[in-house]
């Protein structure tokens, strides 16, 4: 059997070592030889679906991995915390400096600002869970505590255990019971409506059959009046029509008639004036007429002395004449 030649073996040698070395290369990704952060998180529910090699993400980007979970029961209390260990990578994340190596100090800044951990679905076949991290000012930063050089990112409900709190306070034994109360009583008010529904139907039938003979009745009427108002407005044109022609006619005898009576009012204005020149205090036809008057009176009395002396001596007075 022949030696193994030394140059061959430990040509092998170095072949494996190479291939070994490219081995970890490919699949290390290189991580062997980059710094990484390491950080904590504590969950306050299940964390069931989450395993080692989870991704950590931050908005979708992957910035680490998960890299273990343990669960820690405090004695005094048996309260049980699942602390969640993640390796986080400086190269995923740029400050606004420019830097793209990223120091506990920043992250320490960044939880203060509001850097918050939560649970996030990754499928919903497979139920795996990813931690996802995000900023969420305002929120209470529940911290427990983290061994020397850990980062501890506080936590928040995940979307699924918000959805769950929200159920449980929904109280959903006593809303069952409020609806099947509220049920029972739609029952009870659709079988008292069924009971009345005939009747009113029927009411609403007779009522139907009252409105349309009112509507009939309504028609015929309006009908009617329609009827004469066209007769009437037919005759009143007509009496239009003839009162124009008997302006139109008899026109001209108005006219004339106007006239006539103008002139008969200036000829008894005329008149009355004529009357008033004679009634005149000065006027010399009042004069005579006065004197007129005064005879007449003057006549008058001597008539009546006459006819006195005539009644008391009749015949003495007839002699004396004689």
């Amino acid at each position: 059997m022949a030696a193994a030649k030394p140059a061959a073996v430990g040509g092998f040698v170095l072949g494996g070592l190479a291939l070994g070395v490219v081995a970890i290369l490919l699949f290390g990704g290189m991580r062997l030889f980059s710094t990484t952060i390491r950080a904590m998180v504590v969950f306050q529910g299940s964390v069931a679906g989450l395993e080692v090699g989870a991704p950590v993400t931050f908005r979708g980007v992957k910035v680490g991995t998960v890299q273990g979970l343990k669960v820690q029961i405090n004695v005094p209390d048996l309260k049980p915390l699942i602390p969640v260990f993640l390796d986080l990578e400086p190269e995923q994340i740029a400050w606004t400096n420019g830097s793209t190596q990223t120091a506990s100090g920043d992250m320490q800044g960044a939880v203060a600002a509001g850097l918050r951990a939560q649970l996030s679905l990754q499928s919903l076949v497979t139920g795996q869970l990813n931690v996802d991290l995000d900023f969420h000012p305002g929120t209470t930063a529940l911290l427990v505590g983290a061994p020397d050089g850990v980062l501890e990112i506080p936590t928040i409900p995940s979307d699924l255990q918000q959805l769950k709190d929200q159920f449980a306070a929904m109280n959903l034994p006593d809303l069952a019971d409020r609806t099947r109360a509220a049920l029972t009583s739609m029952q009870h008010v659709l079988t008292e409506l069924g009971d009345r529904i005939g009747p009113l139907a029927d009411s609403l039938d007779q009522t139907a059959g009252s409105a349309r003979t009112t509507l009939e009745t309504t028609t015929a009427a309006v009908q009617k009046i329609q009827a004469d108002a066209t007769t009437t407005l037919k005759n009143i044109d007509r009496l239009a029509v003839a009162s124009r022609q008997q302006v139109t006619t008899n026109g001209k005898d108005l006219d004339a008639l106007l006239r006539s009576a103008g002139q008969t009012t200036t000829e008894a204005d005329r008149l009355l004036a004529s009357l008033n020149d004679m009634t005149s205090p000065h006027s010399p036809m009042r004069g005579d007429l006065e004197a007129s008057l005064r005879d007449l009176a003057a006549s008058a009395d001597s008539l009546r002395s006459f006819t006195r002396d005539l009644e008391r001596n009749p015949a003495g007075t007839i002699l004396r004449k004689e």
